[in-house]
């Protein structure tokens, strides 16, 4: 375990921040002694081959998985650990839990409640963590709904809703708890084709208005558009990181071109002989 000395909090330029963050499942090192930052009302969008560290780097960033060695800073704020005397120690769930109250995520899963309405969804969280009264947390609710335009389904249940209206649910819920920082980790890999754009537009209208966003994603045409930076991990590495018109166009790593060259060959976007340009990822 890392046991440098790291403050618990202090002034930091990112709202979130992982430095030389390790992972091992067994013997298999999952992450490497990734650094990466973002700032306030930044966008940054993480692509890579399958199996290559990109969800597991996310749920450290908020401790749904327990980083080896590292550190993940939420706002200056050391998360998962405390430093006593020079040795680290797992902070507690209390400790934990306040350090990322400012955190949201969304999952590939919906994770809704399926006794509950779309309403109820959003409004549980706000009851029981936030302390609102029913009336407070229900119009606040439908708020949230209303802003993923799902205002006219707050009665439904999720049996009810399409895959990507559930999946705005999900966000609704998130964005009822008023996070600094949105993870979202794959949100689009579980909706039929069809129901992928309405998910990305509330995304996008999310950067918009200046959230703070980290997004694991296949959706290259996302990325181009939306991101601030695009990081390319594989094997656990950050193997090229950049503006999207530097991943997208200028691609010059190795590994990159040839992820990039198999994504497009998939999705039949580009011919083999052409090199992606931005303008082809977005169209």
């Amino acid at each position: 375990m890392n046991t440098n000395t790291t403050q618990a909090s202090g002034a930091s330029e990112y709202l979130i921040e992982a430095r030389a963050v390790s992972k091992h499942y067994g013997q298999t090192q999952v992450l490497k002694g990734i650094s990466m930052g973002v700032r306030k009302s930044e966008v940054t969008c993480i692509i890579g081959p399958s199996g290559s560290g990109k969800s597991t780097l996310l749920r450290s960033l908020a401790f749904l998985e327990e980083y080896d060695s590292g550190d993940v800073l939420i706002e200056g704020e050391l998360l998962g650990y405390v430093d006593k005397g020079g040795r680290r120690e797992k902070a507690s769930l209390s400790e934990l839990n306040r350090v990322r109250r400012h955190v949201g995520m969304v999952f590939q899963q919906f994770n809704l409640w399926p006794h509950m309405t779309a309403l109820g969804n959003v409004a549980e969280a706000l009851i029981r963590v936030k302390k609102m009264s029913r009336t407070q947390a229900r119009g606040k609710a439908y708020a949230m709904l209303e802003k993923v335009g799902l205002a006219e389904k707050a009665d439904s249940y999720p049996i009810r809703l399409s895959g990507g209206q559930q999946q705005r649910v999900a966000i609704a819920r998130a964005l009822a708890m008023e996070p600094h920082i949105m993870l979202f980790d794959e949100p689009t890999s579980a909706l039929d084709p069809e129901l992928v754009g309405e998910v990305l537009q509330v995304m996008k209208d999310l950067a918009r208005e200046g959230m703070t966003m980290v997004v694991v994603t296949h959706e290259m045409g996302f990325a181009a558009q939306v991101a601030d930076r695009v990081i390319f991990i594989d094997k656990g590495e950050i193997a090229a990181s950049g503006a999207p018109e530097d991943i997208f166009h200028d691609a010059e790593q190795p590994r990159l071109k040839l992820f990039l060259q198999n994504y497009f060959d998939r999705n039949a976007f580009w011919s083999r002989d052409a090199a992606p340009t931005v303008d082809e990822v977005v169209a």
